[in-house]
């Protein structure tokens, strides 16, 4: 333990940090990129991106287990609706951020997986061989 904090949290603490900075950056160039996802400034997406991680958390996991065989019989892909209609959700509760239409948000919704995936990617423990 060093100045009151584990180490071991230390690394767990930076990487989510790192992945809610690139949540806050997904939705700015988003905005600048897809017609229909607007953000009016930095301090909208940041508000946004900490309600998105909470709304996602909550809300969200009650409706991936209420639409559970849908995403089954997707294979996976309806929860990119779901995702898509957390981030509405979120648009209707934060000033300053917008979605206008679904095609907007679905396709924000892939992006946002898309880079979650690729932090993950990136940031994931590796064992040595």
């Amino acid at each position: 333990m060093q100045g009151g904090i584990c180490r071991d949290t230390l690394p767990h603490m930076a990487k989510t940090l790192l992945q809610f900075a690139l949540v806050v950056g997904t939705f700015l160039i988003l905005a600048r990129v897809v017609p229909g996802f607007e953000v009016r400034d930095w301090g909208a997406a940041v508000i946004a991106a900490l309600l998105f991680g909470f709304v996602n958390a909550t809300l969200g996991l009650i409706l991936r287990i209420l639409t559970f065989p849908l995403i089954l019989l997707t294979l996976g892909l309806f929860s990119f609706v779901v995702n898509a209609l957390m981030l509405k959700f979120v648009a209707i509760l934060v000033p300053g951020f917008t979605i206008i239409g679904f095609w907007p948000a679905l396709l924000a919704a892939l992006v946002l997986s898309a880079v979650n995936m690729l932090f993950k990617a990136a940031t994931a423990e590796r064992e040595e061989p």
